[in-house]
């Protein structure tokens, strides 16, 4: 399949824009570990996918270059306030599950990979971690552009997307790692 098939693709399952890029091409910055400790979303070590269960910077920009390519995925949300947490998390879940209903599809294409996510895991809530067991869903688990510490901006950029929350639009984005 195609780039070009890919990304119509990705449009046809919602998605505002989709783009391919080389791994290699991807920014990552161990700094941004700092707003995964800072724990706004309340996930730090409360989430088999998130820091620092998930691995470290280094761990986590490993898992993307050992794949050839990804397919970045951007949804667009009209949210007038942005402290409207139930209107966001909302807009996380559709993008999730876009994400995965393009996912499927492409492995019934063959391709093999896995879904970097717009947020944390939250296949489970809450995450079997909090009870001290292991991941009840270790192959569809997914850790968020954070916990890959990925320069989603740069990203956005180099695919010409508009990254910034401005005038109530809300921009989502994910990818799919592959071969």
């Amino acid at each position: 399949m195609t780039n070009k098939l890919m990304i119509d693709m990705a449009i046809k399952e919602g998605f505002a824009d989709a783009a391919v890029v080389n791994t290699t091409d991807i920014v990552f910055d161990a700094s941004f570990l700092a707003y995964c400790e800072e724990n706004l979303c309340g996930q730090f070590g409360a989430n088999h996918s998130c820091p620092p269960s998930c691995g470290t910077p280094e761990d986590m920009k490993q898992k993307i270059l050992n794949y050839n390519r990804a397919l970045v995925l951007q949804t667009v949300w009209e949210i007038s306030d942005y402290q409207d947490n139930s209107l966001i998390s909302a807009a996380k879940r559709n993008h999730r599950d876009y994400t995965f209903g393009l996912i499927e599809k492409l492995e019934q294409h063959g391709y093999q990979g896995f879904m970097v996510g717009a947020s944390f895991c939250s296949l489970c809530a809450p995450c079997a971690i909090t009870e001290g067991k292991p991941c009840t869903f270790p192959q569809r688990q997914y850790s968020c552009m954070s916990a890959y510490c990925i320069y989603v901006k740069d990203l956005a950029d180099k695919c010409g997307m508009t990254y910034t929350y401005k005038n109530g639009v809300l921009p989502l984005f994910s990818m799919y790692v592959f071969d």
